[in-house]
């Protein structure tokens, strides 16, 4: 009797280890940040301009810099100074396909450059979007 009493002490329901790994899901998922893109980049912007993997991985990281991040220029759209060094390591991309994605973003005309590394993005992506949520910039327009 002594034997079965250590056996039944020594074991755990896998129930408690499955609440343990839902908990730690739970989580993981806490931790990870939010970003607020507006609906209508995935519902117009994705649907009606071609764009590629890179170039939305670049258009993105610029948008949450300008829009997401604590950014002294965000009243004007304005990115801050930005390293493409810097963008190529964090998005894991060639440092020349960022330089051809920032140039095709430009001829789209989602992305206008104000100086080298720092760009003017509209928070509703196009001048007409922008214009139908009635967006200013502080009387800031490229």
């Amino acid at each position: 009797m002594d034997e079965l009493q250590s056996i039944l002490q020594s074991y755990r329901s896998k129930r408690a280890d499955t609440n343990a790994q839902d908990a730690d899901t739970l989580h993981d998922r806490e931790s990870f940040g939010h970003s607020l893109i507006p609906d209508l980049f995935f519902d117009k912007v994705l649907v009606h301009i071609k764009l590629s993997r890179i170039e939305i991985l670049i258009f993105m990281y610029i948008y949450r810099r300008v829009w997401e991040k604590p950014n002294l220029y965000k009243a004007h759209g304005i990115s801050p100074i930005l390293s493409y060094t810097e963008m190529a390591s964090n998005m894991n991309v060639e440092l020349e396909d960022i330089y051809l994605g920032l140039k095709n973003l430009e001829n789209l005309g989602l992305l206008e450059t104000i100086r080298a590394g720092q760009y003017f993005v509209r928070r509703y992506f196009t001048k007409d979007f922008d214009f139908a949520a009635h967006q200013t910039y502080d009387d800031f327009d490229v």
